[in-house]
């Protein structure tokens, strides 16, 4: 019997922020036979809960565009990082039960071929973690990033400054928590009163609202700063560059003042020569290799003793992604953005 495959189509490129029911539309024309489609050697997964994350408006560009990763087609189901249930496999590495992580399509239900199931990782939860947690701190794309590139970059030693931008986001709110358990003094920015409540319970020493409060007088305030993860950019970047100690280093791990209105200037860059600073960006699939082992073996235990604290924002059905990639882009989540599509 045929059912409903609901599916999130990317319809038109933005010309600033994603707009619901625009830029992504749900469509509910297509239909699937669960029990008989073919699979032609591939699985037929139920899609159960997907990922909403700034970088998805990287890839809602022009083809014509360049950019780091490719574009949304348009008239095509968007996909990033989601967790699924396999229903069917023709193939020997899955079988029927078995949930898998990583580029799943945003429908309900997905028949994924040999070449792109290759790309899935079939999750040991041992922990009994919620499957929502595998997109956030135990998945990519929030706990690899705050993880990996802060293993690979920080080089922090006891007792140091770090700068954490957006840090009631799900990855500064995880890099907090991984600076404490360095040992280092942690300084922490966020959009509202609420989200500075949420940085202090994590760990962070010093948390304020930059809307209310210059961030440069906060950073000279505190004496300067040994590291910065950056997640935004712009003025935020400009400050932490004129706090920098000699030697400080520089983790760009995002620059969401410029996604969807353009990227201004940062005018003392210069800094990074008086001040002999180092500044890595990284795109976090070229660390995997080295670090993916030791994450999946520390950061679920971590969560599940309570170790590493979480939250999420949760948005039910397909339907919603449009409402959540806005609230997202325009820093109105208060958690990380998760899209529940369906339960087991």
């Amino acid at each position: 019997m045929s059912i409903t495959n609901g599916r999130v189509l990317f319809n038109s490129v933005p010309e600033v922020y994603p707009e619901p029911g625009k830029t992504v539309v749900y469509d509910t024309s297509q239909t699937i036979d669960v029990d008989n489609a073919p699979l032609d050697g591939g699985i037929l997964v139920k899609v159960l809960v997907v990922s909403v994350d700034p970088f998805l408006r990287e890839r809602m560009h022009e083809p014509s565009e360049e950019s780091f990763i490719p574009p949304f087609t348009i008239g095509k189901p968007i996909d990033s990082y989601a967790v699924g249930v396999v229903l069917r496999s023709e193939n020997e590495g899955f079988k029927k039960g078995d949930h898998v992580y990583g580029f799943l399509p945003f429908v309900n239900y997905a028949i994924l071929q040999p070449e792109v199931v290759r790309e899935l990782r079939v999750l040991d939860n041992k922990y009994n973690l919620p499957w929502s947690v595998f997109v956030g701190t135990a998945g990519m794309p929030v706990g690899k990033t705050a993880y990996m590139a802060w293993k690979e970059y920080a080089l922090a030693k006891k007792g140091e400054t770090v700068f954490v931008s957006t840090g009631a986001g799900p990855v500064g709110s995880f890099v907090i928590q991984l600076a404490k358990k360095d040992g280092l003094k942690v300084i922490a920015s966020a959009g509202s009163d609420e989200k500075v409540h949420f940085m202090k319970e994590v760990g962070a020493d010093v948390a304020f609202n930059y809307k209310t409060t210059s961030i440069k007088e906060v950073l000279k305030k505190e004496g300067g700063i040994d590291i910065f993860w950056d997640n935004v950019g712009g003025e935020t970047l400009e400050a932490a560059l004129e706090a920098a100690k000699l030697g400080g280093r520089f983790i760009e791990c995002g620059m969401i003042s410029g996604y969807n209105s353009g990227f201004l200037p940062v005018n003392n860059i210069f800094h990074i020569i008086t001040k002999s600073l180092s500044m890595n960006g990284f795109i976090i699939d070229r660390l995997h290799p080295k670090y993916e082992s030791k994450f999946y073996e520390e950061v679920p235990r971590l969560i599940a003793e309570g170790k590493v604290k979480y939250k999420e924002d949760v948005w039910e059905g397909l339907e919603n992604v449009g409402e959540a990639t806005y609230a997202v882009l325009k820093g109105l989540n208060k958690a990380k953005a998760i899209v529940k599509v369906a339960d087991e």
